[in-house]
Formats: C-alpha cells, structure tokens, sequence
C-alpha cells in the first residue's frame, strides 16, 4: 500500500481514545513498560484482524471461487461499505468529546492492564475493527501480499509509540505539552476521521469503477 493511502488510515485507527490513553500512560508511573505494553498489545489485535480480513477476502476472491470474475469488484464492495460504517459512526459519535471515566485510573495502570486495553481498543474497537478490516480485504482484492500490510500497521504502532518517545526525548517539556495535545485530539479527531475515511471511499470507488 502507497504512503496516502497508509498515513490516513493510520491517523483513523488512532483518532480518539486509541492516542489518548499512550498519552495518558506515558505521564504513569510505569510508562515505560505501560507505553510497551499498550504498543504490543495493539501489535498483535491489528495484525490478527488484517490477517484473518486478508484471507478471508483471498478464499472469497480465489480461482475456485463461485465468485468467479465478480469476486474483486465484490471484495471492492465489502471494503466499501466497511468505510461507509466507520464514516457514520464517528459522525455518530462526534459530540462525545469528553474522555472515559476509565481514562482517569491509567496514571495508575500496570503493564498487564496496559496490554489489555491496546489489544481491545486497537483491535476491537468499530471504527479500528472496520478500519483494519478494510486494509486486510482491500489486499486481497488486489491481489497483494498480506505482508504488504506491514506499512499500516508499523506506522499505526509509531503514532501510538509518539507519546512515550516524546517524554523519553524531550521529559519535562513533553509531560507539560501533553495534556494540550490530548485536548486538541479529543476536540478534532472526528473531523480528521473523517476527512481521512473520504479520500480512502475515494481510491476504493476508482478501484471498483476503473
């Protein structure tokens, strides 16, 4: 997958409590191993999804598919309205800009729970889940790798690694930034969902229409 397409879904996937909360541990007191964690646990929930959507999409769309010829255009499809369910679920939820309560304890997180909540909110939370989906279906619609997902998911886990990188480079100064950068996020992160979901329903329908 190309860079414009990679960097907007990456921003989708981390756009809401996804980035707040390795903001939020990297201010903890254990926020290395928290940041660690966190970034591990989304490792391994955003590759199992990519996959499984991957193979999924290839058994459907494979030579021996009754598919036949339709079989990419259907994948297309799929990947589609995938994007179509994210755009209206971040519009849904638009005016929820006040973090989870939850969000308030992670000063006080462990490595484990830290683990927990990365593999959850990066793997099964709907936008990411559609999100991850859509990359895994939209390989196999196109015949590519399953390895060429390594990109979206690199860059992802870079974005959410950010917060931790920023307190191990710059310390202080970063722990005081970070409570405004959590706001700003948390205030206009739906706009840029879905601004990045629209050019993406865009390259798919050329896709499909080409």
């Amino acid at each position: 997958m190309s860079l414009i397409q990679v960097l907007p879904l990456a921003i989708v996937m981390i756009a809401g409590p996804q980035i707040l909360s390795p903001i939020f541990l990297a201010t903890s007191e254990k926020w290395r191993a928290n940041s660690a964690a966190y970034v591990l646990g989304a490792l391994l929930s955003i590759s199992l999804v990519v996959v499984v959507a991957y193979f999924l999409g290839s058994s459907l769309g494979g030579g021996g598919s009754l598919l036949g010829a339709s079989a990419k255009q259907l994948l297309y499809v799929v990947v589609l309205v995938l994007l179509l369910y994210a755009a209206v679920n971040t519009y849904r939820t638009r005016n929820v800009s006040e973090p989870p309560a939850w969000m308030g304890k992670l000063t006080a997180a462990t490595p484990r729970f830290s683990f927990r909540l990365g593999f959850l909110l990066l793997g099964f939370f709907p936008t990411d889940i559609v999100t991850s989906m859509s990359v895994g279906t939209y390989l196999a619609a196109n015949g590519d790798s399953v390895a060429d997902a390594a990109g979206f998911v690199l860059l992802t886990l870079f974005i959410l690694a950010l917060p931790s990188l920023g307190v191990l480079a710059l310390g202080e100064r970063a722990e005081s930034a970070l409570p405004e950068i959590r706001d700003w996020m948390s205030d206009n992160s739906w706009i840029i969902s879905e601004a990045v979901i629209a050019l993406f329903v865009v390259l798919t329908l050329q896709n499909l229409l080409g």
